[in-house]
């Protein structure tokens, strides 16, 4: 008895080794890329570190500062100012303006800079309207601010990731207890003292937190500064790999990228770590919105619309404007083919990142032992590492594979198979599964951790082997969970623009690159109908988001 007892033990010890082994694996090849970025500035070909440092790289961390200070700021702001009224009054619109302000989530910010610049250029309908209206004669009759410049790029991405905050900012307000607010009240703390010495130093942690995340965003954005004409290091990388065809400076200014983003990592962390407030073991009543009549809840109103207007209405209004005006271009050439492009390679992401999850956490799950735990968090850099970053660590090292595999059998067969990798979308696939396996990752873990322990280990007891228990109780338990994470990680890969670009083979579009293609060349025409199809998947996201939070509360 004894020796069964042994070699069952010794039986599920090898089969959590196996799951744990497997998820190493997986996060191993995850973290590949950002690694062969690393690998590949240290070992440039022809080191441009010197030219870069005296001529260009200032310009690009310049303006790379100027953009990320802007939109945090603003980000901050105009988040944590919406959530506040939302949070903690009741106005007219209170209701439906609480989730129209995820909105612009839904939309890609390069989509908001197009519906921007045709909106207020010189012959958009504002400046036509008012040149109309008081008889001016060209440009020189008048002044108007410039469209394309740094500060409208800080505007349009602040308007599309201002949600971030938005929602943290709001969540915290909520949790926070009703009871602080009464004493501060019966002290006579008016609204704006209920705000900066009440409601603002609570919710700090979560408002950096959702600023930390758009200012990550800007690091990696292209669509954006790329069209408005402003250099910055993620516009640096197409410039030096594609224009110089250099792919060391390229990887280069990657790693630049990195520590960036990895620093602004590290403040938003430490700022977190440094500032913890605690809730009250008791349960805790939670806080009475305020009812606002007249003109104040008008002006609340107000308010909250300025932010979804600009990132929501606007867009909508200009591209689908677009769209009506040209109906032939719903049958334009290349829009099927780039909405199957899309399809394919954000379905075939966002299946293997949903897998992939679910064996590293439940491997995760099942290992007591320490590199698992530490290697898989580790794979969420993935997702803070921008597009264009992890095309430089793909495509080189996937060409050169690419390369001598074809070299190979070529030597072996005499046929040329081409270029597999490379030469198809298996690149951009890759690159999707890097960076959006994050969301994968916290979608199942989370659904992991909802599951009673007692469940599986009472099939466990039944006999049922490890891979029998995953199929049998976890999976029917998490199938909100994973549709939920299959969903998200779609919609993120059919929105990446940065990635797309460098990595697509000759004539392969996307919805995004179509947009971006179109756009760039004054055409708004064509573009509005991938544009739409962009928007629309987006929006599915956000209803998924919605509900989740809805369910929170």
């Amino acid at each position: 008895m004894g020796k069964l007892k042994a070699h069952l033990e010794r039986g599920r010890a090898a089969g959590t080794a196996g799951w744990s082994a497997v998820a190493v694996l997986f996060a191993l090849l995850i973290l590949a890329p950002i690694g062969a970025v690393g690998w590949l500035a240290a070992h440039p070909v022809e080191n441009i570190w010197p030219h870069l440092l005296a001529t260009t790289l200032p310009r690009y961390l310049a303006n790379s500062a100027i953009l990320t200070g802007g939109v945090g700021v603003l980000t901050a702001v105009v988040g944590t100012g919406a959530a506040w009224l939302v949070a903690m009054y009741r106005f007219p619109g209170h209701r439906w303006l609480e989730w129209a302000l995820l909105f612009p989530l839904a939309i890609p910010a390069y989509v908001t800079a197009y519906a921007l610049v045709d909106f207020l250029d010189y012959s958009g309908p504002l400046q036509t309207l008012a040149r109309g209206v008081f008889g001016w004669q060209g440009a020189q009759a008048y002044w108007f601010p410039q469209v394309r410049s740094r500060w409208a790029a800080v505007i349009v991405l602040a308007a599309s990731f201002y949600p971030y905050a938005y929602l943290l900012a709001r969540n915290a307000f909520r949790e926070q207890s009703g009871a602080s607010y009464e004493v501060a009240r019966a002290l006579g703390a008016g609204p704006w003292a209920l705000f900066w010495r009440v409601g603002l130093p609570l919710a700090r942690p979560a408002i950096v937190a959702g600023a930390a995340i758009a200012m990550m965003e800007t690091v990696a954005d292209f669509g954006v500064v790329d069209y408005f004409g402003v250099q910055t290091l993620t516009t640096g990388i197409f410039t030096t790999w594609l224009e110089a065809g250099n792919a060391g400076g390229a990887a280069q200014i990657a790693l630049v990228i990195l520590a960036v983003i990895f620093a602004l990592f590290a403040a938003e962390t430490l700022g977190r770590r440094r500032s913890r407030y605690y809730q009250s073991a008791r349960q805790s009543r939670p806080v009475t919105p305020v009812t606002l009549h007249g003109a104040a809840g008008w002006l609340a109103f107000g308010l909250c619309c300025i932010p979804f207007a600009a990132g929501f209405v606007l867009p909508v209004l200009v591209i689908g404007g677009h769209a009506l005006a040209n109906p032939e271009a719903w049958a334009g050439s290349g829009l099927l083919l780039a909405v199957w492009h899309s399809l394919l390679t954000g379905g075939l992401a966002s299946v293997i990142c949903v897998l992939a999850a679910l064996v590293m956490v439940y491997g995760m799950r099942l290992s007591g032992q320490g590199l698992p735990r530490l290697v898989i968090p580790l794979t969420a850099l993935g997702y803070a590492a921008p597009g264009a970053v992890l095309a430089v660590g793909i495509l080189i090292p996937l060409a050169a594979l690419d390369n001598w595999q074809a070299d190979t059998i070529w030597a072996l067969t005499g046929h040329d198979p081409g270029l597999i990798l490379t030469g198809t979308g298996m690149a951009i696939i890759l690159a999707y599964v890097v960076r959006f396996f994050a969301i994968a990752q916290a979608s199942t873990d989370a659904a992991f951790g909802r599951v009673a322990p007692s469940l599986p280990m009472a099939a466990r007891s039944l006999g049922r082997s490890l891979g029998q228990v995953l199929c049998t109780v976890y999976l029917p338990l998490m199938r909100g969970s994973v549709g939920s994470a299959l969903l998200l990680v779609f919609v993120e890969c059919v929105k990446e623009l940065p990635a797309t670009l460098l990595l697509r083979p000759f004539n392969y579009e996307t919805l995004a690159t179509r947009v971006h293609e179109k756009a760039s060349l004054e055409n708004l025409g064509d573009a509005a109908p991938p544009a739409l199809l962009v928007m629309a998947v987006g929006l599915l996201a956000v209803v998924v988001l919605a509900k989740a939070n809805l369910s929170r509360r």
